[in-house]
C-alpha cells in the first residue's frame, strides 16, 4: 500500500533537510556552504523540478530534475540528478510517485526522454529503476578531478 504524501516543489528553507540527505545518499560530510549556493541557484532555475515529498509534517524524500536541449536527441531530455527517500520510508511508494511526477512533466513539456544514472556500488538501484520502467540502455563514463 502506498503510503498518502504531499509533493511540492523544493523551496529555501528545505535546505536543511537536502543537505543531510544528500551527505547521508553519498556517505560523506560534503561543503554545506558550497551546497547551499547550488542549492539556491538550481531551485530557481527554470529548466528544473526539484520535488519533495512529505508525509503529514515529515519530509520523507526528494527528486532533482534537469532539462536540456540535446542535439542528439534533437529536443529535449531530463535527468533525474538526485534521488532520495529515508530510509524507512523505502518500499512505500514514495518513489514511485515522485518518479510519476517527473513523468507528468515531462510529457507535459514533451521530452524526448528521461534519464536516470546510478553509482555502481548501488547495485540495489538498478532494479529499482527497472521496476519504475527504465531500461538500462547506456554506458557512463567519468573522468574525477
Amino acid at each position: 500500500m502506498e503510503l498518502a504524501i504531499t509533493i511540492r516543489n523544493i523551496e529555501e528553507p528545505d535546505f536543511k533537510y537536502i543537505y543531510s540527505s544528500l551527505c547521508d545518499l553519498e556517505n560523506q560530510t560534503l561543503d554545506i556552504n558550497a551546497l547551499n549556493k547550488i542549492f539556491t541557484a538550481n531551485i530557481t532555475n527554470k529548466n528544473h523540478l526539484y520535488l519533495i515529498a512529505e508525509s503529514e509534517a515529515t519530509k520523507v524524500g526528494f527528486i532533482t530534475f534537469h532539462t536540456q536541449n540535446l542535439m542528439h536527441h534533437v529536443g529535449l531530455v531530463g535527468e533525474i540528478q538526485e534521488f532520495y527517500i529515508n530510509p524507512e520510508y523505502r518500499g512505500k511508494g514514495v518513489g514511485r510517485q515522485l518518479v510519476a511526477k517527473v513523468i507528468g512533466y515531462a510529457e507535459q513539456h514533451q521530452l524526448k526522454s528521461i534519464e536516470v544514472q546510478t553509482n555502481r556500488r548501488r547495485v540495489e538501484n538498478v532494479a529499482i529503476y527497472e521496476n519504475l520502467g527504465f531500461t538500462l540502455s547506456h554506458n557512463k563514463f567519468t573522468i574525477y578531478r
